[in-house]
């Protein structure tokens, strides 16, 4: 079963800061991350991850730079900001605090 994307939508943000939370990254590495953690079942589109990482960028939460993969091609990485970090954690907790409500509204469902 896969995840439709009305069910993550408003968390793309909290995706994306989170995988760089970890380490610095480009935009095919993280979405394959993100394809792998997810058994599969969930992969951001690419007008919408790098729609996001304009946005984020734009707000201060990560700064790109151009990298060698060790292959040959550039590529662009991502690194998160200290505001990026501050938001990552601000959204991780409004996650927590939805997956709770909606967990106590479903459960005699499941």
């Amino acid at each position: 079963m896969s995840i439709t994307g009305d069910l993550i939508r408003g968390h793309t943000d909290a995706i994306i800061l989170s995988r760089l939370c970890r380490s610095d990254s480009y935009g095919y590495e993280i979405n394959k991350t993100i394809s792998n953690l997810s058994g599969g079942r969930f992969e951001l589109k690419e007008a919408t991850l790098y729609t996001a990482f304009k946005r984020l960028e734009e707000q201060g939460y990560i700064v790109s730079y151009w990298g060698d993969s060790g292959a040959g091609a550039r590529r662009r990485y991502y690194s998160i900001t200290p505001a990026g970090k501050d938001t990552c954690h601000r959204l991780l907790l409004e996650w927590k605090a939805t997956k709770q409500i909606m967990d106590e509204l479903l459960e005699e469902h499941i």
